[in-house]
């Protein structure tokens, strides 16, 4: 069930500490907005120099109370921090708010403070939020402990960062969405995201989870959370485009960026990933209709097989359907062509030069039947082959010119005004027949036939490029649920041989195929080694990164005389302490993958597969998921790479055997969620076959 936070949320009384009547400090304003729901529950203002404070008598200490206090927010400097806690724990307190800077983001010792602090509380059975954050609100319980107002809605807002926080309320207020509540993070030091989460997924009045963070602590937690939430979790966070501050050993680290790995953790969890404070408040505006007060449409879970994201375009004019069919396939969106069947119903209900392949444009028939957009919308959504509809153009132009907001002046008045609202109500009466994602972008998005359709929960944009947004939203994959997030299997005895052979033989035990293979360290052992098996051979140099690149491969040695000529000439000119005589693999009809698994700090276990070989940093074509992965979810991630089509043949070339690659993806990788100690574990290539996987190269480095 996670931590119980009602005492953070909602506690039978609360002491402002560092209450101030001067405006330039932070206590002023907290207890300002503490003082407004002093109805709910006592509300206790403290400063050392007593006093008033806003016209209230401020008490001293927390002691000179004389009662308990369940939350006390203390706003003091760092110097007085400590003690002030430790007051706060006895009057009793269950909650603090650390409204203090100075401590782990000052540095070592600052942290080696904040530990201590946030251990006494935790002994103490409390709850403390921050240190470093900017105070808590919960418009539900009347708790009020920021410096700002936040409008009340079902909208929860987690964040590091209190300027962002406003942004995002300036920013959602046009699109009638509020806050149930926000917590200002902070370090985190013991109440954590994934607390919050936990706590915001139970919390009935909240529809939405947006959180912004830079500072995930234990990733892995928040996914796993965020996917059992059961409502829309939408994230933004920094440093998108940095990779991580790593040396890179092999090309899965060099592959790997921040980036990468949040959007596998992203997706495997459900949770809606957005790059700005705009982008987020879109998607809130699409997956959480309802927390503004307006009637929620439940999310679409799209049709088995990826096609839930088949989008028809429907338009009033021809610029706006292309804009809008470019913006949607940008935002990853299908619009194929819509089938002759539809399209003949499309023309049953449309006059002559309406265009219904896709976009569907009614070319001016609304100026003359304001109902045609209904009819079109209906047809649309009735289309077993339509997914979603986004309707863009001069819709609610006609309403806004007969309301005074600037339409453009289209003959008819009051006419078209009046048949443009009776269109919105019949969209919306389709739509409850034949639930679908149905996203509007307008010219007039405030006109009252937009208002119509934002009244019953459809977004309504102005911008083209958020109505696609918001649609791909409408249409993602949904909440994972927590099997969606891999756990990991049981520590392994740690790797002892990180060398060449002794990976080749942690993965075989695993399962993984290899070609026979023995290390030689001279020419006797190299003749035994080719004894032992048929040529061709391959010889390799070991204890070199990356072999190819130092000329430490050499392939096809025919028989035992190539294989030692090879040697000679390879040892002369690279000394390596050792080699690896193995037989050569049938590369007929084969392709090359990469799978590796690099060790992220916050998410743990990140894999990488795409397409491998000497070309794999070249070509960058790969994907990320958390590790292990399963054979199913490798398989599709395989089949989603851009070189994809490779896999199942093409220019008369067979297919390749993606189950057995899958089935080896799966074994690599639950090796390395095994084995905390690695740090990098990479098979580069793994040969994919019409009959099958075979690893040529393995290598591991150790945290």
């Amino acid at each position: 069930m996670g931590r119980d936070l009602t005492a953070l949320f909602d506690p039978a009384s609360v002491a402002v500490v560092g209450a101030s009547d001067d405006p330039a400090k932070y206590g002023h304003a907290v207890a300002a907005q503490a003082l407004r729901a002093r109805g709910r529950r006592p509300v206790h203002l403290v400063n050392r120099r007593g006093g008033t404070v806003l016209g209230r008598t401020a008490a001293t200490s927390l002691a000179e109370i004389g009662e308990p206090v369940e939350l006390v927010v203390v706003s003091v400097p760092a110097a007085g921090f400590e003690a002030a806690v430790d007051d706060a724990l006895a009057c009793g307190a269950r909650a603090v708010v650390a409204i203090t800077a100075g401590f782990a983001e000052a540095g070592a010792a600052g942290l080696a403070r904040q530990r201590a602090v946030a251990e006494r509380v935790r002994a103490a059975g409390a709850l403390l939020v921050g240190p470093n954050c900017l105070g808590i609100a919960d418009n539900t319980t009347e708790l009020y402990l920021a410096s700002d107002r936040f409008a009340p809605g079902g909208v929860a807002l987690l964040s590091q960062s209190g300027n962002l926080a406003l942004e995002l309320q300036l920013r959602c207020a046009p699109h009638g969405l509020g806050f149930s509540r926000f917590v200002s993070l902070g370090n985190q030091a013991d109440v954590t995201l994934v607390d919050l989460v936990e706590d915001c997924a139970r919390h009935e009045p909240t529809a939405a989870i947006a959180v912004y963070a830079e500072d995930f602590g234990d990733g892995r937690a928040f996914a796993r959370a965020a996917a059992a939430a059961g409502k829309p979790v939408v994230l933004l966070t920094a440093g998108r485009g940095t990779a991580a501050a790593r040396s890179a050993r092999s090309h899965t680290g060099a592959l790997t960026s921040s980036a990468d790995v949040v959007a596998a953790a992203c997706r495997d969890a459900g949770v809606e990933l957005v790059r700005t404070p705009r982008e987020m408040t879109v998607v809130l505006a699409a997956l959480a209709p309802g927390a503004g007060g307006t009637r929620h449409r439940p999310r679409h879970r799209p049709s088995p097989g990826g096609r839930g994201r088949r989008t028809a375009v429907f338009t009033d004019g021809g610029g706006h359907g292309v804009i809008a069919a470019d913006a949607a396939e940008d935002a990853g969106l299908a619009v194929p062509e819509l089938s002759a069947p539809t399209q003949d119903r499309l023309r049953s209900v449309l006059w002559e030069q309406s265009a219904v392949g896709n976009p569907v444009d009614l070319a001016g028939m609304g100026e003359q039947r304001a109902l045609s957009y209904a009819d079109a919308v209906a047809g649309l959504l009735g289309a077993d082959e339509v997914d979603a509809v986004l309707m863009t153009g001069y819709f609610g132009g006609y309403a806004a010119s007969e309301g005074g907001l600037g339409g453009g002046g289209q003959t008819g008045g009051s006419v078209l005004a009046e048949g443009e609202t009776r269109a919105a109500k019949e969209i919306v009466g389709h739509l409850a027949a034949a639930p679908k994602p149905l996203v509007v972008q307008s010219m007039y998005p405030a006109s009252p036939s937009c208002r119509v359709l934002a009244e019953a929960g459809v977004p309504v944009f102005s911008a083209t490029e958020d109505a696609a947004r918001a649609l791909a939203a409408l249409t993602g994959r949904g909440p994972a649920g927590p099997s969606g997030i891999p756990s990991l299997p049981p520590a392994a005895a740690p790797l002892r041989d990180p060398g060449y052979h002794g990976v080749r033989a942690l993965l075989a035990a695993a399962g993984v195929p290899f070609p026979a293979a023995r290390e030689v360290t001279d020419e006797a052992g190299l003749l035994a080694a080719a004894a032992e098996f048929e040529g061709p051979y391959v010889l390799k140099a070991l204890h070199l990164l990356h072999k190819s690149d130092a000329g430490g491969v050499a392939l096809r040695l025919d028989g035992r005389e190539a294989l030692l000529a090879a040697y000679r000439a390879m040892h002369a000119r690279l000394g390596a302490p050792a080699y690896s005589v193995e037989a050569m693999a049938d590369l007929t009809d084969g392709i090359e993958l990469i799978v590796g698994v690099n060790r992220d700090p916050r998410f743990g276990p990140v894999a990488l597969v795409g397409l491998g070989g000497v070309l794999t940093e070249t070509l960058r074509d790969v994907a990320f998921a958390l590790a292990p992965v399963p054979a199913g979810r490798a398989a599709a991630l395989l089949r989603g790479l851009r070189t994809a089509p490779l896999l199942a043949g093409v220019r008369g070339r067979p297919g390749v055997d993606v189950a057995a690659a899958a089935e080896v993806i799966e074994r690599i990788t639950t090796v390395a969620a095994g084995h905390p100690e690695i740090a990098e574990l990479e098979v580069n290539p793994l040969l994919v076959r019409p009959d099958g996987a075979l690893a040529l190269d393995a290598r591991a480095v150790l945290a």
